[in-house]
Order: C-alpha cells, then sequence, then structure tokens
C-alpha cells in the first residue's frame, strides 16, 4: 500500500457516451528516456483497459495473466469477455497471494474502464487484497484523498467525457506535485464507443497540450 501511495495519481471517471482514465507519469530524473509506449495505462483486450499505480512490473504480470484470461474466453465464447468477471478472475488470482506463506501480495492498484453489452460502460478499482468495486468517479495513488474530495464535490451525474476530461485535469492539477502541469508529466486515454465497436484512445503529447489550453481558457473566462 505503501508502494501505492507514493505512486503517480490515476483519476477515472464515468461519463454519460465514455470513461476517461487520467495519470500523473512521475518523472524522477531529468536524464531518464520518456517511455515509447504509455506508462500508466494498459490495454486488456479491445473493449477493457486500467490504469496503474504501484510497482509496475507487479502490474505486468497480473495484466498478462488478465489478457490471457480475455483471449481463451473470447476463443471459447466466440464474444468479448463481460468486464466485472474479468476483474472478478483477475481479484481472485490477487487475493490467493493475500492468503497463503511465502508470498508477497501484488503491490498496485488499478482502475479499469470497460465496455459490454450487460452493464454498459463501467468503471472499477481494485486493490492488492483482491477487493474490487464500481464507482463513478475515484482516484488511486499520491494524494488520493484530496483527489476524492474534489470529485466527490465537482461529478456530476450524466456530465459529457469533454466534462469528466476537464474534471480529471483539473484533480490532477490539485493533487499534483507540480504547480504548472505539462503533457510530458500527465497521461490520458478514454473508452468511446463509435457505431458499434469500442475505442480505446491514449492521448498523444499534442493531444494532452491541447486539453491543458482549453482548460485554461475555460478557467479564465469563469474568473471573468
Amino acid at each position: 500500500m505503501e508502494a501505492i501511495n507514493h505512486a503517480g495519481a490515476a483519476v477515472g471517471i464515468l461519463a454519460s457516451d465514455g470513461v476517461v482514465l487520467a495519470a500523473e507519469k512521475k518523472i524522477t530524473s531529468k536524464l531518464l528516456e520518456p517511455s515509447k509506449s504509455s506508462e500508466k495505462m494498459y490495454m486488456f483486450d479491445n473493449h477493457i483497459a486500467c490504469a496503474v499505480a504501484g510497482i509496475t512490473s507487479d502490474a505486468n504480470i497480473l495484466i498478462n495473466y488478465a489478457r490471457l484470461a480475455a483471449q481463451r474466453y473470447t476463443f471459447a465464447y466466440q464474444e468479448p469477455m463481460p468486464v466485472e468477471q474479468l476483474i472478478q478472475n483477475l481479484c481472485d488470482l490477487k487475493q490467493g497471494y493475500t492468503q497463503y506463506g511465502g508470498l508477497r501480495p501484488f503491490g498496485v492498484s488499478f482502475l479499469y474502464a470497460g465496455w459490454d453489452k450487460h452493464f454498459q460502460f463501467q468503471l472499477y478499482h481494485s486493490d492488492p487484497s483482491g477487493n474490487y468495486g464500481g464507482w463513478k468517479a475515484t482516484a488511486i495513488g499520491a494524494n488520493n484523498q484530496a483527489a476524492q474530495s474534489i470529485l466527490k464535490s465537482d461529478y456530476k451525474e450524466d456530465c459529457s467525457l469533454n466534462d469528466a476530461l476537464h474534471l480529471a485535469l483539473k484533480v490532477l492539477s490539485k493533487t499534483m506535485d507540480t504547480t504548472t502541469p505539462t503533457a510530458e508529466k500527465l497521461e490520458f486515454a478514454t473508452l468511446t464507443r463509435v457505431g458499434d465497436r469500442v475505442v480505446y484512445h491514449v492521448y498523444t503529447d499534442a493531444e494532452v497540450e491541447a486539453l491543458l489550453k482549453t482548460a485554461d481558457l475555460t478557467s479564465a473566462a469563469d474568473d471573468s
């Protein structure tokens, strides 16, 4: 839990037309080569993605397990695995590591964003104990208590994806260590539906920069 509380914050927000995942990238040294792929966001299957807080190497083991479980289900039943069933499967594995001697729990928390035909868009959170729950908006990682209280006061039912993106940005900018959020320090991903396809999109640096600009414009307009 200590590793999770010191990890870069991650926020998940459920909107009427999608799910937003946003995370803070912790840059430990200027000399570090930034990772080419996403550092905090991962895809399990075409309809499920997650954000990670904690020990990334532990997360990689669980992500590979979840990807395999999702593909086995699709192979057996010729349809995508229901979101909650995959999360329950993963959490059963996590729980096993808390039960037996000689093993340590996986030091990682997840936020899961998914869509299935049973419950449409969904957002879940799980911790190292194997507990999981569905949320409308939640946060994990550093300063998650402060983030939760902002979400509690500012989250509106049936908000649009755009509103959810701006709320996620507001939460991260208030809980990050730095006063000036930049594209290098933030990661955004959305899970939406286009026609009958679920689309997972990780924002590029240019898109994050554009989002930061529009957020500044809206806050300036509010002040005037």
